[in-house]
């Protein structure tokens, strides 16, 4: 039997089998998404905050819950990795850090930042 046959990897095999680089550029690609459509539930909260003193009360008990407090820190967090990624990227332009060992030491660094900033994000909000 020919083993040089393309192998269909299953999803959560083939993340694995994915180089650091691929991973940081996909997450920053997913962020991207978060970031979009949690700015529409921040300006709709927003629009209640400012519609009057009830609408205050809703927005600020959608943010008091659970729900709300998880909604609220996917996005804070995606902000987070968001920027770091950015500033990755800005460094990438001017060379600094373009080889292979610095895209992966890069990549490492953004995923290790942008996680320390999820947990203290987590403790600010809960």
């Amino acid at each position: 039997m020919n083993s040089d046959r393309p192998v269909n990897l299953p999803l959560p095999r083939l993340a694995l089998a994915m180089p650091v680089t691929a991973m940081a550029s996909i997450l920053h690609r997913i962020t991207g998404v978060v970031l979009f459509v949690g700015m529409f539930f921040l300006c709709y909260l927003l629009d209640r905050a400012m519609a009057d003193a009830a609408g205050f009360e809703q927005a600020a008990a959608t943010l008091e819950a659970p729900l709300g407090k998880l909604g609220l820190w996917a996005i804070l967090t995606s902000l987070a990795y968001h920027v770091v990624a950015g500033v990755k990227h800005l460094l990438l332009d001017f060379h600094v850090g373009d080889s292979l060992e610095g895209g992966r030491a890069g990549a490492w660094i953004s995923l290790a930042a942008a996680s320390m900033a999820g947990v203290v994000l987590a403790v600010w909000l809960w």
